[in-house]
Order: structure tokens, then sequence, then C-alpha cells
């Protein structure tokens, strides 16, 4: 009797110690890679010539030295893959962009979610890309008009690594439908963050021994979604391009993010006891580039697809007399940009949102890849009727709200008056006196018709959406000009 009372005593502390045994994992992540797939200067450094960092070869060389000293790990990236560079518009199995999704399977990816920008070229693209990964495409709050999940993926995934059981709840932003083109999210729900996380930690609790987010939502929203749930342990975000260099701590949740455009890879370790975190350990880790690497699968498919973009995307198509330079102000690549839409659409107006010029230019050469850095996004564009007294109306909008928009065809003199207004002093359209009851056909991309109140401070009714994208439009303008002098001309001035 008292040998079976001994021989039960040692089983079951045996058993409950396996049950308390700590073990480690370590999460590498990745965020708003924005197809930078190769290496590219680090701006941010005072030296010429400056470093190259990042680029999936190296990114896959760092994930391969630290999968062999780390022991038990696991690869996700929240988002944004995609909209960066020419090679989302390479189309590979069937798929724009594909190409990236072959080298993250390559990398060995373990999961991911999907960013605002995966949107960019259609759903469809994107159901494209979610068939090509070998790893699953995780999100819980986007579903189409029927509840259904319709873009290959799936609300949560369980991956289990050295016996740890991982629960990965993917997460996007619910300002989703104010940055993505809205024809490309036709059909498109989205759930709220916070309910529909804790609706999966609940489903998940008793099947796993941690529970992440991985998010595309920035660091804010995870900040608050961390602090009215409860049972999470870890968010993996992006969509903010936060270098967190430390995970931030919100009600116990640890909060992750690698930065951006691949310059580094996130490391945090863990110790799990009892589906507890027992201790916690961050960094980022730079992605210096190096040239002695050793030739591999992957680096051989890099150079393939790079050699096949280079052959179409270097070819000068133009010569700047000036530096183009974004500015919030009227600006010269602004002021061409606006102008190349209007002269596409045969139009009387056109406008251009400042945050869609993505890249300054300096005088000289200029390359198809250039541009294509400059407008990235697949817009289309548009055409509008508009009145003249809502020009007018637009044009006191720009003024009075800093509207964050480039203009073509109105010129006009504004003075400010006593009650806080302006008073135009004059206004033509198309170098015609404006006439407030007269119909005038503006243009735009898709997207800021989209979002036609915020911009233009009016709602664009009826437009009609032509087969030619904004890059397409100034494409062609550059190069039927050749020599581009394009310069500021205070369109829209004040006299004081």
């Amino acid at each position: 009797m008292k040998r079976t009372t001994v021989v039960f005593f040692f089983t079951a502390f045996f058993s409950v110690s396996l049950l308390s045994q700590q073990k480690t994992l370590t999460i590498l992540h990745t965020n708003d890679i924005h197809a930078s797939f190769l290496p590219h200067e680090a701006f941010w450094i005072k030296e010429n010539p400056k470093p190259l960092v990042g680029g999936f070869n190296e990114l896959s060389f760092k994930l391969d030295s630290l999968r062999r000293v780390k022991g038990t790990t696991i690869i996700l990236d929240a988002g944004d893959v995609m909209t960066g560079n020419p090679i989302t518009e390479y189309r590979y199995k069937g798929a724009e962009g594909g190409a990236l999704f072959e080298m993250m399977n390559l990398c060995g990816y373990d999961a991911w979610t999907f960013g605002n920008h995966d949107f960019d070229l259609s759903q469809n693209n994107l159901k494209r890309l979610t068939g090509l990964a070998s790893f699953p495409s995780v999100n819980a709050n986007i579903v189409n008009s029927e509840g259904k999940f319709s873009l290959n993926n799936t609300p949560y995934v369980i991956v289990e690594k050295n016996g740890i059981r991982i629960g990965i709840i993917g997460i996007m932003t619910q300002k989703l439908y104010n940055l993505v083109n809205q024809n490309n999210l036709e059909n498109i729900k989205v759930l709220s963050p916070v309910e529909t996380t804790q609706k999966y930690i609940d489903e998940l609790t008793p099947k796993t021994d941690i529970i992440l987010a991985l998010t595309h939502e920035g660091v804010d929203e995870d900040s608050i979604l961390a602090a009215n749930v409860h049972g999470l342990q870890v968010i993996v975000g992006g969509h903010s391009h936060t270098g967190l260099k430390k995970p931030k701590i919100v009600n116990d949740v640890i909060i992750v993010q690698a930065g951006s455009n691949c310059e580094n890879l996130g490391v945090l370790d863990l110790t799990i006891e009892n589906h507890t975190i027992v201790k916690k350990w961050g960094t980022l880790i730079p992605l210096d580039y190096t040239s002695e690497r050793p030739k591999t699968k992957l680096s051989t498919f890099i150079d393939s697809v790079q050699n096949i973009i280079n052959a179409d995307y270097n070819a000068v198509i133009g010569n700047l007399q000036t530096d183009w330079n974004r500015s919030e102000q009227e600006s010269e690549i602004g002021n061409f940009i606006a102008d190349a839409q209007r002269e596409e659409a045969h139009a009387d107006i056109a406008f251009m949102n400042n945050h869609g010029i993505r890249k300054n230019v300096s005088a000289g050469p200029i390359t198809k890849r250039d541009l294509f850095e400059v407008l990235p996004f697949r817009n289309v564009l548009a055409t509008f009727q508009v009145t003249g007294k809502q020009i007018q109306e637009i044009v006191r909008h720009y003024i009075l709200k800093h509207a964050s928009i480039q203009t073509s065809g109105i010129r006009c003199t504004w003075k400010k008056n006593g009650n806080g207004g302006i008073e135009f002093l004059s206004f033509t359209v198309n170098g015609k006196p404006l006439d407030e009851q007269k119909q005038y056909i503006g243009a735009a991309s898709d997207y800021l018709i989209g979002e036609s109140k915020r911009y233009l401070g009016i709602e664009i009714e009826k437009p009609i959406f032509s087969n030619l994208t904004l890059f397409n439009a100034v494409e062609k303008k550059v190069r039927q000009e050749k020599t581009i002098t394009s310069k500021i001309e205070n369109r829209i001035q004040e006299i004081h």
C-alpha cells in the first residue's frame, strides 16, 4: 500500500513538472516590407557613399543564423508586403507581385496578415497572392457581406513549435476604408478589432499555450487593443512603420513592431511556463547589407527577377531641369502630376493628393523606376462634373482647411476678409474667367475621389473611371516632353 502511494506521488509529481517546465520561444518578425526585396541606401546615415541596408537576401541569412542559435523560432509578417517597387507589377505564377511571396516561401515564414496596401491591385490579386503563399494568411475581422472569409484567409492559426502551441489571430485596422481605393473593397466589411480579437482569444485559450495578435493597425491602435482585451499576451504589429527597439507593454501585453522596408528584423525572446510569459526580451536587428554572401536558391531567384525588371524600369524616359521636391504647398512635382491628369483626361481642372506622391527626384535623367517610386499605387484616372460654384468651394476648402492637394487648370488670387473668410480677387479655369453656373470636367485618381470630402470639401457624384492608371498618364507626359521644366507658379495666390 505504501509502495503504491509512493509510485502515485512520484508519477503525479513528474506529470506536474512536465506541465510546468519552462520553454523558450523566439518570435522573428517583419512588417511593411513594401516590396523592398533589394538592398537600398540607408538614407538616415550622414556619410557618403551611404551604406546599403535590407532586402530579402540579407533577411534570409539573418533568419537562418538566428534559427541556428535560438532553437525554437516562429517567423511572422504583419502586412503591407506590396507597393513600393516595380516588382509589384511583375506577374509571377498568375499574380502581380507573386515573386515577393515566393521569396517569403523560401525564407520560411510561418504566417502573415495582410495590410491595406496588399489590396492596392485588387481583391482578386490578393487572393492570388495568398494562394501562392506556403504559409497561412490570418485575418479575423475582414469578411464579405455574407460574413465569410473570402480572401484565402483564416481568422486564426495554431502553430506548434517544440511542444508550444501558439495561437495567432490576424487583425486589420478598422480605418481600412480610408486607406484603400474604394473599388478594391467592394463587398468587404471590417469588423471591430477589439470584439473580434476577444472572441477568438476565448476560443483559443483552452487550445494553446500562448496567444498573439498579428495586426496591421499601428502602435496606437495596438495599444487600444491591448488595453481592452484579456487573455492576449503578444501583439506583433505593422502599419505605423514604428521601429520599437524595446517592446511596449500595455495591460501586460507585449507590443512589438520592426519599422519598415525590410530594414530591420524584429526579435522577441520569450520564456513560457504554465501558459504564462515569465521572461521577455526584444530588440531590432538592422539588416545591414553584406556583399560577401554565398549563392543560394533565394539569391538566384532574386537576381533573375531583378534582371527582368531592370530591362524595363532602368530605361531613361526624360530629363528634369529642376529637382522634384514634395511639399504640402504647391510644388514642381505636384504641378506636373496634376497637369498630366488634366491633359490626359481632356479635363478643365485636376487634383492630386500630396501623400500619393511618394518620392523626391533630383534634377537630371529620370528613369521609369524613379517615376514608379514617385507613384507606386495602382490608382486609376477618373473624371467627374462640377459647377463653377463648386470649384470655388473646393478652392475655399483648400485655403481654409489647408487641404493636402495639388491643382491644375485653376488660377486665382484671394485675400482675407474681416470675418475670418476669404474674398476672391480673380479666378480663371483653363485660362478663361470662371462661370459659376457652367459645368466643368474635373480629373483625379479614383482614390482621391473616394476621399473627396476630405480633400476637396465636396462629395463627387457619378465619376467615370478610365482604364488608364495615374502612373501611365504621368509617364506619357514625361516621355512626350523629354525635358521637363515644371516650376512653382503660385496658382492659388494670396494677395496681402
